[in-house]
């Protein structure tokens, strides 16, 4: 019976640990949109995106707008 317990203890912290990596993820990409975004139509279409979304936003974010963000090289 005690292993069950141990079992539960350990999923509920992982479940823990996974909600607030996934928080603290979403805010950061709120607060990158908020920073990095230049068009102010952009800014406020992103952050919507994300705000509404939350996870599936701000990955969908990072699909999209990072990749397509290529750094020139600086001579």
């Amino acid at each position: 019976m005690d292993f069950m317990l141990a079992g539960t203890a350990a999923l509920m912290i992982l479940f823990v640990v996974l909600a607030v990596a996934t928080t603290v993820f979403w805010l950061w990409m709120l607060v990158d949109v908020l920073v990095n975004e230049r068009d102010p139509n952009q800014k406020i279409l992103w952050f919507l995106v994300i705000f509404f979304l939350h996870f599936v936003g701000a990955i969908i974010y990072v699909a999209v707008r990072k990749t397509g963000r290529a750094r020139t090289p600086t001579i």
